[in-house]
């Protein structure tokens, strides 16, 4: 018998000054059972950052055809691929042929290596944007995690803060390629 996911679910309060965007949402956060609770609230960090009434969450861990993440219009076209992780270099620039802005927030000790072997071919393409999350602040997202969980954040000039009532973690992403999300650009 296979192993199901864990349910989390999440009260998420943004207020992205960034991007003039402020709203409330309540997430249904399944946590795959080969995932690691540091990955799960990369997802959330990365829905907190790119927040669209259309932003999802998909397949992910369970699918090669689908990201973490993905926001699309009502013709079904994809306009935002979110991947955590360490993803193949051929999956994210099929990635970049499918949607039109792709976005990569990767993490963990075996990141710098997995950048400077992918680098010279990733910053080719001109719809991506790579994030690094330090392992300190992605541990310290994991201690927030609780099967149900009040979370704020607010983000400012790029950095972002979220609180919960376990404690307040500032994350600043290290911006490898491309650009961070903001009014102009996004």
């Amino acid at each position: 018998m296979a192993i199901k996911a864990t349910v989390f679910k999440a009260a998420l309060q943004i207020a992205d000054m960034d991007r003039y965007y402020y709203a409330d949402h309540a997430l249904t956060v399944a946590q795959h059972p080969s995932e690691t609770e540091e990955r799960m609230m990369v997802r959330l960090f990365a829905f907190a950052l790119f927040a669209d009434e259309a932003l999802t969450f998909a397949q992910g861990m369970s699918s090669d055809d689908e990201p973490d993440l993905w926001q699309k219009d009502l013709t079904g076209a994809i306009l935002r691929w979110i991947a955590v992780g360490l993803p193949d270099e051929r999956v994210i620039r099929k990635a970049c042929g499918r949607a039109g802005k792709v976005v990569i927030i990767s993490y963990g000790r075996s990141a710098d290596i997995w950048w400077n072997e992918n680098r010279s071919k990733l910053t080719r393409l001109d719809n991506l944007t790579v994030l690094r999350l330090p392992t300190e602040t992605t541990q310290e997202l994991a201690r927030l995690v609780n099967r149900t969980m009040q979370l704020q954040c607010t983000i400012q000039e790029g950095h972002m803060m979220i609180t919960s009532n376990d404690g307040v973690v500032e994350i600043e992403p290290v911006i490898w390629h491309g650009a961070l999300p903001s009014a102009q650009t996004w």
